[in-house]
């Protein structure tokens, strides 16, 4: 038997299995499928074709203790899929006062979505990923199983997270972070040939990344020596701006004595 409150919106053809329970203030869109014992609550928007396995809750208060129980919204995009256990919670009446997720997200089995966070469309968090309050992913970003994001970080449009991977600072687009205590290890070259950038982008911003994160000279003066003929390129463009553009934690950088590609395997020359 599922508990559907009064005030709840419900779209055409949505499907709402056994033991689930969807609050007054829950908007669920066309062709939602609800399978069974998922908690809709709060002011959650869930948007049409997606689909939500058993013991996901959306919309639950946010874990932080500035909230003073004002009305704050969970905002989830079109056509994606929720395994089970995932948890999502509203933001923060103090701060941002939403969380948002995009279109085409695919979010596995006990994900943790906090508060205030901001992803991206087509992003796929494997198993147990975890994201503190206030993150923002960028499009198509891979976070694997068992990786947890500090609060606060921003990870940039097409970047790899390696499983397992703790990450405390800003990782930049196309960037592929592995390790305990993250660190950059080279370009998400993979990820950018799904996405139809040519070699010459590719070898481009791995050129670069070599001056960017010279440690001889600080970053911000390694961005204003960057060769002219690449600053014409689209994917350089992109991490130098989200560099400018500074968050309020450090940057993920590459080892100690390590270049930007010394551990990428798919690395052209």
């Amino acid at each position: 038997m599922a508990s559907v409150e009064t005030g709840a919106q419900l779209g055409t053809g949505v499907k709402i299995g056994p033991f689930c329970h969807v609050g007054a203030e829950a908007r669920i869109g066309d062709r939602v499928q609800l399978v069974s014992h998922v908690s809709v609550l709060g002011a959650t928007t869930l948007g049409a074709d997606s689909t939500v396995q058993p013991m996901a809750v959306l919309g639950a208060p946010p874990q932080n203790s500035k909230h003073k129980g004002g009305r704050t919204t969970l905002d989830i995009g079109r056509n994606c899929t929720i395994r089970e256990g995932v948890t999502m919670h509203l933001g923060t009446d103090t701060s941002r006062g939403a969380t948002t997720v995009g279109d085409n997200c695919n979010l596995l089995a006990y994900v943790h979505i906090a508060h205030d966070c901001a992803v991206g469309n087509n992003v796929v968090m494997a198993n147990l990923a975890t994201l503190g309050g206030h993150v923002e992913l960028g499009d198509f970003v891979n976070v694997g199983g068992l990786s947890a994001v500090h609060q606060m970080c921003r990870i940039g449009h097409h970047a790899f997270v390696g499983g397992m991977t703790g990450i405390f600072g800003d990782v930049i687009p196309y960037g592929m972070v592995v390790g305990n205590r993250g660190l950059l290890r080279g370009l998400n070259v993979i990820g950018m040939k799904r996405a139809g950038l040519p070699r010459s982008e590719i070898l481009a911003l791995r050129r670069a990344l070599r001056t960017i994160f010279d440690r001889e000279r600080p970053v911000s003066e390694n961005l204003g020596g960057l060769p002219e003929e690449l600053t014409g390129s689209q994917a350089v463009a992109d991490v130098v701006a989200f560099i400018r553009e500074r968050g309020k934690r450090p940057f993920v950088v590459p080892r100690l004595g390590r270049g930007i590609d010394d551990d990428d395997d798919d690395a052209e020359d």
